[in-house]
């Protein structure tokens, strides 16, 4: 529908969304609005009872509270950006509250798991190297994987130690690199790079084969590979290492605003998910060693 890809292109040009975010905003609207038609109206004039009862069908029907939420949440962008733009009087969903959601937490390591992950390489090897340098850059700068994989050599600055990072939404951001991170892509850069690398002049920083950019799906098999050789028997995902990072610089008093322009968040509330893991990482450290816990 017309209406759903101009509030759609909105959402892209102001925030930035991602191709992500944007099908599942889209899913949503087509869904409410194919629901609106049903019941003879269209999105701009719904029948406002007409909501709750399809979130109760739709519970019923096995979809979760998350689920519900995360459709709600479209629902309201949409008739916020219909209303800023005149296309109504007022907002039909105002008065609608948002299901509470408990967060679901992520996975992340402890600081010494982390040392033992990154420690796992075997350095005697280019291709270990290599990987301890990715490792490194990982946790340190908290880079999603999309990211690290993407990082070209001109984008790293050893010398005043940051490195720009592109991250959702073609949005560029500096983050610092820490000693140890400078110090495992200066070993790296200086040898195993151009060993791994028959034309030097690739842009990729992290060549995968053929001098190509390593994919996000490559790098992952080796994360879990060193995992194993680390004896790290928790679940792991291609984010652990992001959440780890954000995780344990709240641990020790980290700004959450600060943790937001690293993580390059667009929204405070998707960061403030990490303050949640560490309430939980506390109060399990009560129950574990307080007498009364």
């Amino acid at each position: 529908m017309v209406l759903i890809e101009s509030f759609l292109d909105a959402l892209w040009l102001e925030r930035g969304a991602s191709e992500h975010t944007l099908s599942a905003y889209r899913r949503d609207l087509e869904a409410w609005a194919a629901r609106l038609v049903e019941a003879g109206g269209d999105l701009l004039t719904p029948d406002e009872a007409l909501l709750p009862a399809w979130l109760d069908e739709r519970r019923r029907a096995g979809y979760q509270l998350r689920s519900n939420a995360r459709l709600l949440s479209s629902l309201r962008g949409f008739y916020r950006w219909a209303l800023a733009e005149g296309r109504i009087e007022r907002d039909p969903l105002a008065e609608v509250r948002l299901p509470r959601v408990r967060p679901n937490l992520p996975d992340t390591l402890e600081e010494d798991e982390v040392e033992r992950l990154l420690a796992a390489p075997d350095l005697a090897t280019d291709l270990g190297l290599r990987d301890r340098a990715m490792l490194e850059v990982l946790y340190g700068c908290g880079l999603r994987v999309s990211e690290l994989v993407g990082l070209s050599v001109d984008a790293v600055n050893l010398r005043q130690g940051v490195v720009r990072v592109r991250g959702k939404g073609d949005k560029d951001r500096l983050v610092p690199l820490g000693e140890e991170a400078v110090h495992w892509l200066t070993r790296y850069m200086r040898s195993a790079r151009g060993a791994l690398m028959s034309d030097a002049t690739r842009p990729a920083l992290f060549p995968g084969r053929g001098d190509n950019t390593m994919t996000r799906q490559t790098f992952w098999h080796r994360i879990k590979a060193h995992a194993r050789t680390a004896g790290i028997t928790r679940p792991l995902s291609p984010h652990t290492l992001r959440h780890a990072f954000a995780t344990h610089l709240l641990n020790h008093g980290a700004n959450l605003r600060v943790v937001q322009l690293l993580l390059g968040h667009s929204d405070l509330s998707t960061t403030q998910i990490y303050t949640h893991v560490a309430q939980a990482r506390l109060e399990a450290l009560h129950a574990e060693h307080h007498p009364r816990g």
